[in-house]
C-alpha cells in the first residue's frame, strides 16, 4: 500500500497522474516548528521527511511518499500567506521578479529510502496591486507557499524554468524517474 503523507489536494491530483493505486493520510506535523530554524534550502527536504517518517511510525508496512514546497525570493522562504492581505503584500513582493520553488520528496518503501529536492524558476511579470488584489479575490490562494498557484490562470506569470509539477508541489517527472521508473 502506498501512502501519500500529505492533505494536499494538488499533490493528490498529480499522484493520480501516475495510475499508481494510493491513498492520502495527512501526518500530524506541525511544519512551522523548523520556518526560522533553518535556511531555505533545507526547509522543504526536512519538513518532507518528517511527515514521510511520521506516517511511516504509523503504518510500517506501507510505502510513504511525502512532499513539502517552499518558495524562496531574494533569500528568504515566502511560506502561505495568513491573510489576502497577507497574500497581496506576498505578490506584490514578487511583481517584476525570479523566484525559486524548491519541491523536496521523501519515499520509504520497498527496501529503499529515497529524498530529492527539485529546483525550479518563476519569473513573474511586473504587475499592479489591482492584479494582486482581484487574483486574490478569485482564487482564493492562502493554502499556496508564496500566495499564488502556477495551475491558476493568473496572467501574473511572466515564464516557467523547470518543472510545472514541481512549483504546483510535486515533480512528476522527478518522481516517476527515481521512485516508481516503472511508470515512465
Amino acid at each position: 500500500m502506498l501512502i501519500l503523507a500529505s492533505s494536499s489536494p494538488r499533490r493528490k491530483e498529480i499522484l493520480a497522474k501516475t495510475g499508481l493505486e494510493f491513498t492520502v493520510f495527512s501526518p500530524d506535523v506541525d511544519e512551522r516548528l523548523l520556518d526560522n530554524s533553518l535556511p531555505p534550502s533545507n526547509l522543504a527536504k526536512e519538513e518532507a521527511r518528517l511527515k514521510c517518517y511520521a506516517v511511516k511510525a504509523l503504518y510500517p508496512d506501507a510505502e510513504v511518499l511525502a512532499a513539502d514546497t517552499v518558495v524562496v525570493l531574494n533569500g528568504k522562504a515566502m511560506g502561505k500567506p495568513l491573510t489576502e492581505e497577507n497574500a497581496v503584500k506576498m505578490l506584490m513582493e514578487q511583481s517584476g521578479k525570479k523566484e525559486k520553488v524548491l519541491t523536496a520528496y521523501h519515499y520509504l518503501g520497498r527496501g529503499k529510502e529515497i529524498a530529492r529536492t527539485v529546483v525550479s524558476t518563476v519569473v513573474f511579470r511586473l504587475f499592479s496591486e489591482e492584479d494582486a488584489r482581484s487574483y486574490v479575490e478569485k482564487k482564493k490562494p492562502l493554502d499556496k507557499a508564496g500566495g499564488y498557484g502556477i495551475q491558476d490562470d493568473s496572467g501574473l506569470i511572466e515564464r516557467l524554468e523547470g518543472s510545472y509539477y514541481n512549483v504546483m508541489g510535486l515533480p512528476l517527472e522527478d518522481l516517476v524517474r527515481h521512485v516508481f521508473p516503472e511508470k515512465e
